[in-house]
């Protein structure tokens, strides 16, 4: 089961186009302006390893 306790990701720039994500063991990410529409679930490895591509390809 995803933890609910969303939080707007720190790479939203604040704008509308934003994304909420919900970090544990299995972390789901959502878009803001389309919560209806449910979220991605990644094992928080995974999402841990795409957080470090991110900020290395942003340096």
């Amino acid at each position: 089961m995803v933890d609910t306790d969303w939080h707007k990701s720190s790479y939203s720039k604040g704008d509308t186009n934003c994304v909420e994500v919900a970090e544990g063991p299995v972390t789901a990410v959502r878009d803001t302006q389309n919560r209806q529409a449910g979220h991605l679930s990644f094992p928080a490895s995974e999402w841990k390893a795409f957080l470090n591509k991110v900020r290395t390809e942003n340096l």
